[in-house]
């Protein structure tokens, strides 16, 4: 599913929303979630999962191509931990 699928779906289950309010909808939890995790936070979802930022270490990595040593520098990572509620439903579970 892609985005778009995400605010057709929205506007068909909800009749009263505009396909361009769904839109706006949908562009508003992304970008609450994203300036969220900027600022170093968290966005839990309950019974679906939770975003968070994960910081890497500095590093010294390899090129795969020649095997030579590479500095890896220190960066933040997107991640998700999946809720138990999802998880059952993928499982077979629920």
């Amino acid at each position: 599913m892609v985005r778009s699928d995400l605010i057709d779906i929205i506007a068909a289950e909800n009749p009263h929303l505009t396909l361009q309010e769904a839109e706006r909808a949908v562009v508003a939890v992304f970008t609450e979630i994203t300036a969220a995790m900027e600022a170093g936070g968290r966005v839990e979802l309950r019974g679906f999962g939770i975003f968070s930022v994960r910081e890497r270490e500095a590093r010294e990595g390899r090129n795969p191509r020649t095997g030579e040593p590479v500095d890896v520098e220190r960066k933040h990572a997107p991640f998700f931990k999946v809720g138990k509620q999802l998880h059952k439903r993928l499982n077979g579970d629920a």
